[in-house]
Parts: structure tokens; sequence; C-alpha cells
């Protein structure tokens, strides 16, 4: 019985007329004193909320108590601030809002990571493609294309390139060894100089000694100046114009594997079925395969001249630095001073001064 009670109480509507007014003045007074007792020892009244239409109703039958608040004062011709009477409505429809826009700098940023997958996903299968071709070539389960005649240049000039290099690194022991000489012949020289105004005696005999180890140094600093430089010159061909080419080389290989992995994969698909997916996949291959021949033959003609170019260079460069080195040991070893230095004339060999190689006193500061 309670229950149908307080379901009754709680379903009471107030009845309001065609001009908004509440009953009669004295029940309007006598439930303002009402509502401001609960006010004092309850809960604010825009905290709370009138139900309307039974207990377990739907949500839109709650009716916040602001609002009937409202509508007695506009019966009794008070006008309401425009905050406060503006503040229901606010309440009802202020909101966190679901419609977000894009700025240019998040759709530019946006542009940038798509751009970089795409870059990570077109590297990816063409890294998987090439090492699929070169594991089938190891094996012997795929072909390659070959260029015998290229193929023989190139392998002579890796050949080439090797033995350069074991010159080079006899070339530079020699220079070591010979400067260690020259130096221990300089020191020679100036201890019989020393001793030749010490000793009287002997004073012709150190002399002789001294003159003769000045001399093969002098020659020695000349002959040293002719192996730097014919160091210095293989060098530049060994470890610059042959390693330019070998790169160039090195470029052409790899751009040989990817055009065999791309011709692979043209091939598996035209043995394969001819439906429209099939059709389009077989198009798409032959671009690619295009595009990869294109530099293929671009990278091999680039070989083909550098190779040449190459081989022209060095001949003309090894046949100046053997004749140099050939004059200027010849010279050396025979004691001829004036052929030695009309062979580094000859081939314009400047000789640096004694201690240029050190730094100087303000660099050592």
């Amino acid at each position: 019985m309670s229950d149908s009670i307080m379901s009754k109480a709680a379903t009471m509507e107030i009845p309001i007329n065609s001009n908004g007014d509440t009953g009669t003045l004295a029940e309007d007074d006598s439930l303002e004193q009402d509502l401001q007792q609960v006010m004092v020892s309850g809960p604010n009244l825009n905290e709370t909320s009138i139900v309307s239409g039974g207990y377990g109703g739907p949500a839109g039958g709650i009716i916040p108590t602001s609002s009937i608040k409202d509508i007695r004062m506009k019966s009794r011709g008070v006008n309401l601030p425009k905050s406060q009477s503006a503040a229901g409505h606010l309440a009802q429809h202020s909101g966190p809002s679901h419609h977000s826009t894009h700025s240019p700098p998040e759709d530019a940023s946006r542009g940038v990571a798509v751009e970089k997958l795409d870059t990570v996903k077109k590297w990816g299968i063409n890294t998987y493609k090439c090492t699929k071709q070169m594991f089938s070539e190891r094996f012997g389960r795929g072909s390659r294309t070959v260029d015998l005649e290229l193929e023989a240049q190139i392998d002579l000039l890796r050949d080439t390139k090797s033995k350069y290099e074991l010159i080079l690194r006899l070339a530079s022991a020699l220079t070591t060894h010979f400067l260690n000489m020259v130096q221990t012949q300089q020191a020679l020289g100036d201890t019989f100089t020393d001793l030749s105004q010490k000793s009287p005696e002997l004073q012709d005999e150190f002399g002789y000694n001294a003159e003769t180890q000045k001399l093969l140094c002098k020659n020695g600093e000349s002959l040293l100046g002719a192996i730097n430089f014919f160091v210095s010159s293989v060098d530049t061909l060994v470890n610059k114009t042959m390693e330019d080419t070998l790169m160039t080389i090195r470029h052409y290989e790899n751009a040989r594997l990817e055009f065999d992995a791309y011709r692979s994969d043209l091939e598996e698909l035209s043995l394969g079925p001819r439906d429209a997916a099939a059709v389009a996949r077989i198009e798409m291959a032959q671009q690619e395969y295009q595009i990869h021949r294109d530099k293929y033959e671009r990278l091999r003609s680039d070989v083909t001249i550098k190779l040449k170019f190459l081989e022209e260079n060095k001949v003309k460069v090894m046949h100046k630095q053997l004749l140099l080195f050939h004059n200027a040991i010849s010279a050396y070893f025979a004691g001829n001073q004036q052929q030695l230095e009309q062979t580094l004339i000859q081939f314009n060999v400047k000789l640096k001064p004694p201690g240029s190689d050190k730094p100087s006193w303000l660099e050592e500061q």
C-alpha cells in the first residue's frame, strides 16, 4: 500500500493554465515556503530533478527543477537574466563535441608517413625478389644474364687492382726503409764532421767520410722524392680511378640482379592463368621489367665506357711512373748525381725541404 501511495505522489502533476499561472496565490506562497525550507535543509535544487511518469520511467521524463523555477518566475512577470534563463538550455545542449577537423600540418604529416610507408613497402618487395634470385642462381635453379666480354674485362680489372695494390705496399715499404737509411747517413755524416774537428791526426780521413755520407744523403733525398712521387701517383690510380670504376661495376651488378629477378617474376606470371587479375599483374610486372631493363642497359654502357677510359689512363700514367722509377734508381746506385737531378727535372718532381712535414711552432702551441 505504501508503494502505491508513493507511486501516486510521484506521478502527481502540477496544473498549469493557459496563462502560465500555477494554482492560486496562497497555494503558491505556501509552496514557496516549503521549497525554501527544503533548500536550507536539503540538497541544492539545481542539482536535483523531478521524475515524471513514475519510478523506472524513461530517461526522457527527467525534468530539471531549475526549469520549474523559471516557469514560476515567468508566471509572476519577473524577467530573468540571460545568463540564468540560458543556464538550463546550456546544461541540456552542452556536452563533448564529437566532430573533429584535421589541420593542414596533420594532413601534411600524414602524407609524409604514407609516402615513407610506400617506400618501405617497395624496398621490401625489391629486396625479397633480389634475395630469391640470388639464392636461385647460387643453387643452380635460376638463370642469369651474362655478358661474357664485359665479365672478362671486369675480372681482369680486379686482378690488376690487386697486383697494383701489392706494388703500392712494397713501394711504400721501400720508402720507409730508405728513409731510415738516409737519416742514418745524415747522422753518420754529422758524427764524422764532429770527429774531424776534434781529432787532428785523423782530420782528413774523417773529413772524406763526412763528405761522402753527406753526398749520399743528398742523393738519397732526391731518390726519396722520386719514389714518393711514384707512390702518390700509383695510389691515386688504384684508390681513386680504379675504385670509381669498380663502384660503377657494383652498381651494374646490382642492376643486373634486379633485372633478372623481375625477368624471372614476369616469366612465372606469363606461365600462369590469364584471368583479369592475372592480366593486371602481368602488365604491372611488364612495366617493372622494362624499368629495370633500361637501368641495366644504362649501367652496362657506363661500365664499358669507364673501362675503356681507365685502360687508356692506366697505360699513360704507369708508362710515365715506371720510367721515372727506373731512371731514378739507376742514377742513384750508379752514383750519377747529375743524371738523378735531370730525371727529377724531366718528370717535374719537386723535392720538399727538410723538416717541411713537421708542424710549425705556431701549430704546436
